[in-house]
């Protein structure tokens, strides 16, 4: 069979897979690399690192496809969005990449908000102003380091890397990863002005934009002789992950919407054109011209769970469980959860350990469980957990719907469905009948499709809906998602009443540190 490689760089791992025209993903590499944390807040990816890995997923998915007698015809790219990187003119990265959960940024997108600027840029942009964007880390870097920001020749983010490291390119990125900068102007399509001032870049250190559909000349010799392909093999520059996660699952007519739902989470719908949610609860990101992906994307999602499992179920030893042992703890305690009723008996959870973006965009919020009783155990809190994480997820749909944006089914994908409960409780949170892809490789085969249009082997990208492989639907149980409708509006208000207390912990952080019964 032809097939071609959708290759993926995400946060800890780049994967790569290959499919042919059946839409089915005939095989998954993936090569892993550690999230580093020099400084509270930070989160980095050693770059260099980063390509090599690239390289690496690509030659292995080959020699796979080639094994079973398989031609490689194409490669289509995707990549996490959010990242900034200072390199060089020919595509050398000049330190770490600051990635999406980067929050050292947080003082800067705050000063956007209380100025007022802020709202005006996500109009244009289509990015909410949030410490993940690449142009409120710009803003820290000119106040940070002036000198690097001034002398960097260009600035860029995963995907500047992986078209350096496989096609030795620096000077174009995709309209889907610039949509995704907080930089770019989706109407006006060009770098904003506004944006960049703020940022204090300069149109001379960022990437020309090309459509997602734009296909590169091909690999670099090196890179071609490593992998076992042709240096002329066509490679689509592809679009941003977020994105191709809708393709990925055939969530790409309107009225189907899309959820992500592993470490963290998303909600995203597709639209024919960029459309901005007045009230900020929502980006907007480009998936092709005439494809824009609108939604949000939660920072806590089956974390929360891993959290409470080595937070409410630790081994006597001490030790933190890893790899599959960690897995079968988490099976564990939502397998326990399960049995408690839908509400958790009372209680109440913001999952907001990681802070949190849609649809509050807020980086200093925290987590809570409120309503606590003393009948309350583990798996009450446990399913409370599940609980908030899916109402986050339903207030994402509730801004979809005051966008007169109708959805009446749900494609989903991620660590995190594998489980009854989580499926269960998202449907009857969303209210809505909830399918899951049969294969948990959705953005790379969303990347494959895109590579299939862009090479004119899929003329129309709304037939991914038929062509993707989904499960039966799960069910909304009517009594369930009239009761989380009913508690809906106690995570707002909870939420909006503690923002102060949150932010009073923060100021108090540096106090506290360390701070117990023997400091």
């Amino acid at each position: 069979m032809d097939v071609l490689v959708g290759l993926d760089a995400g946060t800890t791992a780049t994967k790569a897979v290959t499919a042919g025209a059946d839409a089915v993903v005939r095989d998954a590499v993936s090569v892993g690399y550690p999230l580093l944390v020099p400084a509270p807040g930070w989160a980095e990816l050693d770059a260099r690192r980063l390509m090599r890995a690239a390289v690496e997923a690509l030659r292995d998915v080959v020699r796979a496809a080639q094994e079973r007698g398989d031609r490689v015809v194409g490669l289509s790219l995707s990549a996490a969005m959010h990242g900034l990187v200072p390199m060089t003119e020919d595509g050398t990265p000049l330190g770490p990449l600051a990635t999406w959960a980067d929050s050292r940024a947080a003082a800067q997108a705050a000063a956007l908000v209380a100025d007022g600027r802020a709202t005006g840029l996500h109009a244009r942009t289509g990015t909410p102003v949030h410490p993940m964007s690449p142009m409120v880390k710009l803003a820290w870097w000119s106040e940070n380091d002036p000198d690097l920001m001034a002398s960097t020749p260009r600035w860029g983010g995963v995907k500047e890397l992986l078209v350096s490291a496989l096609c030795g390119r620096t000077d174009v990125v995709d309209l889907s990863c610039a949509s995704a900068s907080g930089g770019y102007d989706i109407v006006g399509r060009r770098w904003d002005d506004e944006a960049m001032q703020v940022a204090g870049v300069r149109a001379a250190q960022l990437p020309e934009v090309v459509p997602t559909t734009h296909v590169l000349p091909g690999l670099r010799s090196d890179v071609a002789r490593a992998a076992g392909l042709p240096p002329d093999l066509p490679v689509v520059i592809g679009a941003s992950d977020g994105v191709l996660a809708n393709l990925g699952v055939g969530a790409v007519r309107p009225s189907v919407a899309a959820v992500s739902l592993g470490t963290s989470g998303a909600l995203r719908v597709v639209v024919p054109r960029p459309t901005v949610d007045p009230a900020g609860r929502l980006f907007c990101y480009a998936l092709t011209d005439d494809h824009w992906v609108v939604g949000g994307a939660i920072n806590n999602g089956g974390s929360v769970v891993r959290w409470s499992s080595l937070a409410l179920a630790a081994p006597p030893d001490g030790r933190v469980p890893e790899g599959e042992q960690a897995d079968e703890l988490d099976a564990r305690l939502l397998a326990e959860a399960a049995h408690v009723p839908p509400g958790s008996d009372g209680l109440l959870c913001l999952p907001y350990l990681l802070g949190e973006r849609a649809p509050w965009w807020r980086a200093g919020m925290r987590g809570a469980f409120l309503g606590l009783r003393r009948e309350h155990r583990r798996p009450h809190l446990v399913r409370a957990a599940v609980e908030g994480v899916c109402q986050q997820l339903a207030l994402v749909r509730d801004a979809f719907s005051s966008l007169e944006l109708p959805v009446d089914e749900v494609r989903a994908t991620g660590g995190a469905v594998a489980s009854p409960l989580w499926i269960s409780t998202l449907a009857a949170t969303l209210d809505l009948p909830v399918r899951v892809a049969d294969s948990p490789e959705g953005t790379g085969l969303g990347a494959v499709l895109l590579g299939m249009h862009a090479l004119g082997q899929l003329p129309d990208l709304d037939r991914a809906t038929a062509l993707v492989a989904v499960h039966d639907p799960v069910e909304p149980d009517p009594e369930d998602a009239a009761l989380y409708r009913r508690l809906r509006p106690l995570v707002e208000q909870s939420t909006l009443a503690l923002a102060d207390v949150f932010a009073a912990l923060d100021a108090h952080a540096p106090a506290l540190a360390g701070a117990g019964p023997d400091a």
